[in-house]
């Protein structure tokens, strides 16, 4: 089977060939195409988002091509066109976010992804940056920097909290969502989780499922897992943040438009919020100038919360997979 391997600095080709080639049965007849992600940031192409802008690249590659594997090629109308005998698409993600597949669909060509690909490092990442904020670790790795030993931060009115005995609120159960709750279990928190698709007369072990209102009015620790859709976006605004106890911590390692960053920064200034931590944001790279790189008590990464070489592999092993499901 012709197959174009579009991978990039992160999912390597040389993986999506390893595993595929490792399939019982089949034979493939690659071509290699290396994206510029994450050495040059991804964006809208045309009408797909979070996408490298190489539909020139990937048109000139596509004719004969039955089979991609791809994570952030852009596969919109213009480049489907283009690839008449294509049959099947991978895209190593938790969903097909670059890929149009209604166009996809209408040329017959089938769309498979690899959720939970990412699920151990976000989950991981999540805690980290909880973590970090309740401990206020980035504030004390600066004073010892800038030559300082302030034991006066040991003081009541100046030290963090803890996991243990506290109250943690997760928005969404999902395949991240619920590795934090295992561990927050673990850590001897209370756990409470919003989320729509759960039964609260069956929560799961040790979970209290509750509306998000009364999440926020009850946990120490606010933690975003739900996906970006329609009915989430800008879900937590400054009416939510202010139902929150004084002093809380609200992470979001999830994406940018579940949260008014603007009016997060408001009630860090304020003290309304103690601390929060955040891997997304609504505009990205964050632009300078922005009121976050200077608001107090905050934890920030450049959206790196999925970057392991575990996962990696963990998404050329899926998409292999996904393969193998459609040959047979």
């Amino acid at each position: 089977m012709k197959t174009l391997l579009a991978g990039d600095h992160f999912v390597r080709n040389e993986l999506l060939a390893e595993k595929l080639s490792a399939l019982p049965g089949a034979s493939f007849e690659f071509t290699e195409l290396t994206l510029p992600w994450p050495l040059t940031p991804y964006g809208r192409v045309a009408e797909v988002d979070e996408a490298s802008d190489v539909e020139d690249a990937l048109i000139e590659v596509l004719p004969g091509i039955e089979l991609v594997v791809t994570q952030m090629g852009p596969f919109t109308e213009r480049v489907l066109e283009a690839a008449p005998d294509l049959r099947f698409l991978v895209c190593c993600r938790g969903g097909p976010v670059n890929v149009n597949v209604p166009a996809a669909t209408k040329r017959g060509v089938q769309v498979a992804s690899t959720p939970g690909r990412n699920a151990g490092a976000a989950a991981e990442h999540a805690i980290a940056l909880m973590m970090g904020a309740l401990r206020k670790l980035p504030q004390l790795q600066r004073t010892l920097e800038q030559g300082e030993w302030r034991s006066d931060l040991y003081a009541y009115d100046e030290c963090g909290g803890e996991l243990d005995g506290s109250t943690v609120g997760l928005i969404g159960y999902g395949a991240i969502g619920s590795r934090v709750a295992r561990v927050m279990l673990a850590f001897g928190a209370h756990v409470l989780v919003a989320d729509p698709i759960l039964d609260a007369t069956a929560p799961p072990q040790g979970i209290e499922v509750v509306e998000l209102d009364e999440l926020l009015r009850r946990s120490d620790v606010v933690s975003l897992h739900a996906r970006l859709t329609d009915d989430t976006r800008n879900m937590i605004g400054a009416e939510q943040i202010a139902r929150m106890p004084r002093g809380a911590v609200l992470v979001n390692s999830a994406r940018g438009g579940l949260l008014d960053y603007d009016a997060t920064v408001d009630a860090l200034e304020s003290g309304q919020l103690g601390a929060a931590a955040f891997d997304v944001f609504p505009v990205e790279p964050v632009p300078k100038g922005s009121r976050l790189l200077t608001a107090p008590n905050v934890v920030m990464t450049p959206h790196l919360a999925g970057a392991t070489r575990q996962t990696a592999h963990r998404a050329a092993g899926l998409a292999a997979k996904a393969v193998a499901d459609f040959l047979t």
